[in-house]
């Protein structure tokens, strides 16, 4: 039976003409803290509903540690601490694999399981049992989804009528500029088909966003900077110590305040952009106010032009001289060429030669002493 929305606001439908965005500059010993600062300085409260359950969505980019890839312990305990000590008591951490990415084992490895066994909490794993996916007919007008699933759109059993928080991390991404925000829906909302969109990336995520305002009754994001990304990213980047929490409401402004800081312009970002034009939130920097830190003039001149040898492969699928190819080569039992290649350079090549030494570097450094101690001790605080 197709899903139906639960019922939605105007006011939720389309975002204020100012949205906020927190931004604060923080420490390995107030992030804590500064997360939940930063949380109600975007006045969190007012749009996440209470007595509604709150699903905590958890970015996994790769199962392996590495700076800025995915979440950040710290930045998951702060915002269970903060969500409990403001009396919301339903918490479904939301957890997603991908065709190249375990994400059982990345919750071990990158310190998510032990913050949520001291709170008590255990992840929901949406691409296995018993989770179940449903069939779910948006009311909005879809810019491609649609007609990448003409059989029908599904989506998670257990989204509908919560309330969601995105937990990203500032950096880089090969295909879309900047990851943040809205691209934490992809892997929500989009079950193991969800490459299928990657030639319209950019609107798949401002239809994922839509679909969001209609099943969620609040949305929330807090994006970790404090290891920043640069380069190809989600997972070849070079790190940076750049100390950095956001948060809002808004998925669009914080995007593009991320994006900005990065030394992007934020509406030459496609995805931004078209959900700029859509009315499904503000992507002009000089439309959203910003409190906290004051960050004019903050600009990490970050890089997202360069290219790995397995990007380079896909975009000639998805963009390139290989796009008649496309169907056949990832829409047909062939497909699994593809994750082999993508496993080897990454998990093989790329992190024997290149990310190890840079993740040895990174742990030296006080967020890695950090991290470090949270594998060892569990949480900063007592739950």
């Amino acid at each position: 039976m197709t899903q139906s929305a639960p019922a939605v606001l105007p006011a939720q439908r389309r975002v204020s003409a100012r949205p906020k965005v927190a931004v604060l500059f923080t420490s390995p010993t107030t992030v804590l803290e500064d997360i939940a600062r930063a949380m109600r300085l975007a006045d969190y409260r007012e749009h996440l509903p209470p007595g509604v359950p709150v699903l905590l969505k958890i970015n996994i980019s790769w199962q392996h540690w590495y700076p800025a890839c995915s979440t950040t312990p710290w930045q998951l305990e702060g915002v269970i601490r903060t969500l409990r000590a403001d009396g919301y008591r339903d918490l479904i951490p939301a957890q997603n694999g991908t065709v190249v990415v375990d994400s059982f084992v990345g919750e071990v490895n990158n310190g998510h399981k032990v913050v949520l066994d001291a709170y008590r909490l255990r992840s929901i794993h949406l691409d296995v049992p018993p989770q179940r996916w449903i069939p779910y007919t948006p009311k909005s007008k879809l810019l491609v989804l649609d007609k990448i699933f003409p059989e029908g759109i599904t989506i998670p059993e257990v989204f509908p009528g919560k309330s969601i928080i995105h937990l990203p991390t500032l950096k880089t991404h090969v295909f879309t500029t900047m990851t943040g925000a809205m691209k934490n829906a992809f892997g929500g909302l989009l079950n193991r088909k969800r490459h299928w969109t990657h030639s319209v990336i950019h609107e798949t995520l401002v239809d994922l966003l839509a679909i969001q305002k209609e099943i969620h009754p609040g949305v929330f994001a807090v994006l970790d900077g404090t290891f920043a990304g640069d380069g190809p990213g989600p997972r070849a980047m070079r790190w940076h110590v750049k100390n950095v929490l956001l948060a809002s409401a808004d998925q669009v402004a914080i995007d593009a305040v991320a994006a900005r800081l990065m030394g992007f312009d934020p509406l030459a970002i496609k995805f931004i952009r078209l959900a700029h034009e859509a009315g499904l939130g503000v992507g002009d920097p000089s439309q959203i106010e910003v409190v906290g830190a004051d960050i004019r003039g903050v600009n990490f001149r970050f890089r997202a032009t360069e290219e790995t040898f397995a990007s380079r492969g896909q975009k000639l699928i998805y963009w390139g001289p290989l796009k008649p190819l496309e169907r056949l080569l990832l829409r047909t039992p062939l497909v699994p060429w593809a994750y082999f290649a993508s496993n080897a350079y990454y998990n093989g090549f790329w992190r024997t030669f290149v990310g190890r030494r840079r993740v040895r570097k990174a742990l030296a450094t006080p967020w890695g002493q950090l991290f470090q101690r949270y594998l060892r001790e569990g949480p900063l605080a007592s739950p």
